[in-house]
């Protein structure tokens, strides 16, 4: 049960990290020496320091060296992946832990990049520090879903997003802007987007819904803003080519970057247009993407079954008439209010 404790404390602090350590894992890490935490940390922005070492760094700071020293040689670090192995942004977790001579290291998951995957647990067992793994290994690899899911299936994390009526519309087939969905589903989806490190709109929904896909009502770092649009035929003065955030425009004319634009032309938008997308974004270490629309681009993710999660605002007015919302084939996993619209969550994911 302690086991099971500690590992939910570290999902909790490596949820901290949401938005700010990506193409990196969200982990978090406690260190407990005789019943007692004496250290915490996280792994807080991409390019810094990880959780284990924030989190010895934490127990030296509160203890001192001397006392810090002795308390490490006694304690159990918990971590819900496995420590890292290798030189990257920073120098192996796993040689700090084995540098201090901890006495066991428990393990929510394995980690599956190549530069790891056992690599990390077979330094601290060499070294005869005792290690557990695979507690609470759901919830931790729920959590780091996207991750694996990059690293795995070479391909971003793929949400999908709508809004639809009560009978089941997405759009007036006008074109037109109107709005389905209340302020309380807008804040949320403003929510989602500093979580994930992109989201993508088609052509039409640009020009009909002139969104700026940003976070203005939350606080957090806009999202990549990906454009498909074969032709190049958004207007300039368009929002969604404003200066607030980077952009990819995915089309078949150029490939240029201007400011914060990026033009990048893939052939042949016909066919398998979502495997191609993907790609191009899994090469530009894109870990996460939200698609919002419109329902072309929304279906042909479906037919394809290339994504791993819907979330899907049903509102409670009646249309009668427009464009038909996409129909995913299963059921929900969860629903609930949000203001008076419901949310539906889907989930296309195997761990």
């Amino acid at each position: 049960m302690n086991d099971q404790l500690y590992m939910l404390r570290c999902l909790e602090l490596a949820a901290r990290g949401a938005g700010q350590v990506s193409p990196n894992p969200l982990v978090g890490c406690v260190i407990v020496s005789n019943g007692q935490v004496v250290g915490e940390g996280y792994h807080e922005r991409y390019g810094q320091a990880h959780a284990e070492v924030n989190a010895v760094n934490a127990v030296f700071e509160r203890f001192g060296e001397t006392e810090a020293a002795a308390l490490l040689k006694t304690a159990t670090v918990y971590v819900n992946l496995e420590p890292c192995a290798h030189f990257g942004k920073t120098p192996p977790c796993a040689d700090l832990l084995v540098r201090h001579e901890v006495r066991e290291v428990v393990i929510g998951n394995t980690d599956p990049f190549h530069g790891v995957n056992g690599k990390g647990i077979q330094k601290l067992r060499e070294a005869g520090i005792f290690v557990k793994s695979g507690i609470e290994n759901d919830a931790c690899a729920w959590l780091n879903r996207r991750f694996f899911t990059r690293i795995t299936k070479q391909r971003p994390y793929v949400i999908l997003k709508w809004a639809q009526t009560a009978d089941g519309f997405f759009a007036p087939r006008d074109a037109s802007q109107r709005w389905i969905s209340g302020p309380e589903a807008k804040k949320l989806v403003h929510q989602w987007r500093a979580e994930e490190d992109a989201v993508l709109v088609g052509k039409g929904t640009a020009r009909a819904d002139r969104p700026q896909l940003t976070v203005r009502e939350v606080q957090g770092r806009n999202p990549i803003r990906v454009l498909v649009d074969r032709r190049l035929e958004t207007a300039p003065d368009n929002p969604v080519l404003n200066a607030e955030a980077r952009t990819i425009i995915l089309n078949e004319q150029k490939s240029d970057v201007i400011g914060n634009l990026h033009y990048i032309s893939v052939e042949d938008m016909d066919f398998y247009l979502p495997q191609k997308i993907l790609y191009q974004l899994y090469l530009m270490d894109v870990q996460s993407l939200i698609i919002e629309g419109g329902t072309q681009i929304l279906n042909l993710f479906i037919g394809a079954g290339l994504w791993d999660e819907a979330r899907i605002f049903t509102a409670p007015a009646n249309w009668t008439d427009g464009l038909p919302a996409p129909l995913l084939p299963i059921d929900p996993v969860e629903t609930r209010a949000v203001g008076a619209d419901r949310l539906h969550i889907y989930k296309n994911i195997i761990l």
